[in-house]
């Protein structure tokens, strides 16, 4: 028999994700976050979860001596 699959609901993904639980809502909605209709709520398996937050990661950007982007002065006219 094989282990049944972690089920989180919309509000404990709002909690893990630290975020309020109708954006939680709308991201399952809207199949960002893959999500099980359980009757009238939705389910999240533990790997969906974990796609989506592997999905956002990114690599911080690298920065050289040729990078000016940051540097440049806004110049008003006096």
């Amino acid at each position: 028999m094989t282990p049944s699959p972690t089920l989180y609901t919309v509000r404990e993904i709002a909690d893990t994700l630290r975020i309020h639980p109708r954006t939680a809502y709308r991201l399952v909605q809207e199949g960002k976050i893959r999500g099980i209709k359980v009757g009238s709520q939705w389910r999240v398996p533990e790997s969906s979860l974990l796609e989506y937050i592997e999905s956002g990661l990114q690599a911080a950007p690298k920065k050289g001596k040729d990078d000016k982007k940051g540097s440049e002065q806004l110049k008003l006219p006096i």
